[in-house]
């Protein structure tokens, strides 16, 4: 059966006070070991043995030192340590410094500390069925030390796995580009494709103990098998927007010409005049190559 994990706080012991009653106790076990050594100088001329009662109680001393030793542990500034006595969880201590605690415990090490994780340039396809490259970074830290070291197998690889999965399925949630009214694209809408990756992230990372603060789109490209055929299309459509926007300038400057010459009675027009000059004003104001005037020496209507 399955059960979920939940972090305990946990205070352990000073290390520097441990470290001064350990010191201590090796004094008086040095002690012990000379006391022994000159009762037995003693008793082997009297008796021809050595106290066997006191060499247990020096070698059991030394044992316990030594055991002792063994319940020291450092922690810097975002660290953590996962205490396991004989299998059971007993808690973490979070803060940082010198301790001493169970010499018996499995401390386990776990940064609490924000991390990076690239994931690879993924091939999928976007909601249109179009082969897309696709990359995210994504910015992750441990929040729960249990969770993370007991609910999951392997947090680290859990996190990678979970990545690549949240990235393949966002990118067939969306077009490429070029969506209809309203769509939000991979290419146009950052904000809203980070904000839906980093929720779906969150969402898989939450039984790991893992917050997810950051997930961005790192990488975005078309597939290389389509990459020039879907470059000439955008070249296409900016060569139709771009001419678009000339004949509404040209169109809009000519009737303002017309306009000003009417109101001013520069010159009067007939219907062919008018068309004429339509016509050479157009084409000068939407020609890709400069114009060249053709001089009329004769009337106006020759």
């Amino acid at each position: 059966m399955h059960t979920h994990t939940k972090e305990v706080p946990v205070k352990t012991l000073s290390g520097w006070l441990m470290l001064l009653l350990m010191f201590l106790s090796i004094a008086a076990n040095v002690a012990l070991w000379v006391w022994f050594a000159r009762d037995t100088e003693a008793r082997l001329e009297a008796v021809g043995y050595p106290n066997f009662w006191l060499l247990g109680l020096a070698i059991l001393h030394t044992i316990l030192n030594l055991i002792w030793m063994g319940g020291f542990f450092t922690l810097q500034p975002n660290e953590a340590r996962a205490l396991i006595l004989f299998g059971d969880y007993v808690g973490t201590e979070r803060r940082s410094g010198f301790h001493w605690t169970n010499p018996f415990n499995t401390k386990k090490r776990i940064s609490v500390r924000a991390r990076n994780f690239n994931t690879p340039k993924l091939k999928v396809n976007d909601k249109r069925g179009n082969p897309i490259e696709i990359g995210a970074v994504v910015v992750w830290r441990v929040a729960d030390t249990a969770e993370a070291l007991f609910d999951v197998d392997n947090y680290e690889e859990f996190v990678s796995v979970q990545s690549e999965s949240a990235v393949r399925l966002l990118a067939s949630r969306y077009a490429y580009d070029d969506g209809e009214a309203g769509e939000i694209t991979l290419r146009s809408g950052l904000d809203e494709i980070s904000h839906d990756l980093q929720a779906e992230l969150q969402n898989r990372l939450a039984n790991a103990g893992v917050v997810v603060e950051e997930a961005r789109l790192a990488h975005l490209a078309y597939a290389p098998e389509i990459a020039q055929a879907m470059l000439r299309r955008q070249q296409a459509e900016a060569v139709i927007a771009a001419r678009q926007k000339i004949v509404h300038g040209a169109v809009s400057m000519v009737e303002m010409a017309l306009t000003e010459l009417a109101d001013k009675q520069v010159v009067k027009l007939d219907d062919e005049r008018r068309a004429a000059m339509v016509s050479n004003l157009l084409v000068v104001l939407c020609s890709e190559n400069e114009t060249h005037p053709v001089i009329n020496t004769g009337t106006l209507h020759n």
